[in-house]
């Protein structure tokens, strides 16, 4: 991949818990219109990675970060990044659904109303566009005013990918989507996942090694906050260069 084709990217990316140094020079590009999986075993690294893409991790005292992060060519981390703009543009969605104490629709709708005053025909077209985006509309139409908690585990999923794509996002992170749903919601979530990269860039953290071979273009092997290896996913499940990533991934450990 070339710098060209890299909707966002890390450069020599070392991140800080005080004096723990929690990730060690990363160099990762994130391909535009692409799904990029982080995977590696349970203390890595991966969501404190993920969470630096879109500065969550500004909010944790006692934390620092060195390297370079960049969207679109631009340093996310320069004093002139507006961080509420920048987390729109970088959407996230959390290992636990986590929809707001509202309804269906205001959940959806509550990004747009938040970043100015839109009319109540903008709110409907985007919140039906965003539900269907999200696999979720034929489900829920006859239930926008409903409470959003009625809604099952993997429906609250789906409704919160709907809340992250009603502001245009145009990066989306997935830290572990699937880690609290069933099987067959998650089998939904990866469908949608597919659909969603023809839009917007993907990257997901997953500790499941046959969602990261079905939902990914390319893959980042991360142990104990280093790069062991990234390549496009046929190459890392398939043929890896490097022996550590043979046995994470044939399940010899991790």
């Amino acid at each position: 991949m070339t710098v060209s084709q890299a909707k966002m990217e890390t450069r020599g990316l070392s991140f800080f818990y005080g004096r723990k140094r929690a990730l060690k020079s990363l160099d990762i590009a994130c391909a535009a219109n692409r799904v990029t999986a982080i995977i590696g075993p349970s203390g890595c690294g991966k969501s404190t990675f993920i969470r630096t893409l879109n500065r969550m991790n500004d909010v944790v005292p006692g934390t620092r970060v060195e390297g370079t992060i960049l969207l679109d060519g631009e340093d996310i981390r320069a004093p002139k990044v507006d961080v509420v703009d920048l987390r729109r543009r970088i959407g996230m969605v959390f290992q636990k659904p986590n929809p707001f104490p509202k309804s269906i629709f205001d959940n959806v709708a509550y990004g747009l109303r938040i970043n100015g005053r839109p009319s109540k025909a903008r709110l409907e077209e985007v919140v039906e566009r965003t539900l269907r985006e999200a696999a979720l509309w034929d489900e829920v139409k006859d239930r926008l005013d409903e409470n959003a908690f009625t809604l099952s585990g993997g429906q609250q999923q789906r409704l919160c990918i709907a809340r992250a794509l009603a502001v245009e996002p145009e990066v989306i992170l997935f830290d572990e989507p699937c880690s609290a749903i069933d099987p067959i919601a998650t089998a939904k979530i990866e469908d949608l996942i597919h659909k969603i990269k023809e839009k917007y860039t993907v990257v997901i953290v997953t500790h499941n090694m046959q969602q990261a071979a079905r939902v990914s273009d390319f893959t980042a092997f991360l142990m104990l906050g280093e790069l062991v290896e990234f390549g496009t996913t046929e190459t890392i499940f398939t043929t890896p260069s490097n022996k550590m990533t043979e046995d994470y991934i044939t399940g010899r450990f991790g």
